[in-house]
């Protein structure tokens, strides 16, 4: 089974989405990254899943893990 996850990106119509790995729609969209990076880290810990925070250009900036065993 695949791990789950929480992205926050780039959102379509501007500001910041938060997304569930495989998930084509936003869960949650934000005017700001730290407002969407605040409720995707929360998501994160009570899935016990892993948070990926991706830059304007849609490349990884940073990942962080908050289930079983070591962030990759």
């Amino acid at each position: 089974m695949a791990k789950k996850g929480q992205h926050v990106m780039p959102a379509l119509g501007g500001g910041w989405a938060v997304r569930r790995t495989g998930a084509v729609r936003a869960s949650k969209t934000f005017p700001t990254q730290d407002a969407a990076i605040d409720y995707a880290r929360g998501k994160a810990r009570a899935e016990q899943a892993d948070l990926y925070i991706h830059r304007a250009d849609g490349t990884i900036q940073g990942r962080n893990s908050y289930g079983d065993g070591p962030a990759r």
